[in-house]
């Protein structure tokens, strides 16, 4: 009374059907890789490439807000400047590359 009898149901739909049925899914996946995992990619190599560049007399941004001039670059660390006072910082911390000269405007 309460359940209603359960009928079997009919075969599937043809291959055309399901196909069109997964169409919308593999629509948001083509837009999610063009409009969000594209755009970050190439922003990664960018970000790669320019660490790759550093070199001594740079000047740069931190991604803590510091900003000072590379004095010693290794592997993995660069040497920063930063008003008389050197600091070792991560070459992955290094977010900008600044014009030469900006410093000094600061």
């Amino acid at each position: 009374m309460l359940i209603s009898t359960a009928y079997a149901q009919g075969t599937g739909g043809s291959t055309e059907q399901q196909i069109l049925g997964f169409l919308p899914i593999i629509l948001m996946f083509v837009v999610l890789y063009f409009l969000m995992i594209r755009p970050q990619m190439k922003r990664a190599k960018e970000h790669k490439t320019m660490l790759e560049a550093l070199k001594k007399g740079d000047e740069v941004v931190t991604g803590g807000g510091l900003v000072g001039k590379i004095t010693k670059v290794g592997e993995s660390y660069v040497t920063l400047d930063v008003s008389g006072v050197e600091m070792p910082v991560q070459k992955s911390a290094v977010q900008t590359l600044l014009p030469n000269g900006t410093i000094k405007a600061i």
